[in-house]
């Protein structure tokens, strides 16, 4: 398939490969060079973006364990200066 490339760069995706790859207005697709040959690919959603804030959550589990790491400490600490 033949397309043209406009005077600005831009190329014109064909409605039926727009539908057929789900390319809608604003997605973005991934331009790669394969030494000679240029190919065009949806772009995969970045990996640390989509797992931002997947373990966002409570942080009374965080703070817990950090509170008995402390008693812990202060335990083996009070041990130490009467043994």
């Amino acid at each position: 398939m033949n397309i043209r490339l406009s005077q600005k760069g831009w190329i014109v995706i064909p409605a039926a490969l727009r539908r057929k790859y789900g390319l809608k207005p604003g997605k973005e697709v991934r331009v790669v060079d394969y030494g000679g040959v240029l190919s065009i690919v949806p772009a995969e959603p970045d990996p640390i973006r989509a797992g931002a804030g997947l373990l966002r959550g409570d942080d009374s589990l965080a703070q817990a364990i950090v509170e008995e790491h402390r008693r812990e400490r202060e335990h083996d600490e009070t041990d130490l200066r009467a043994g």
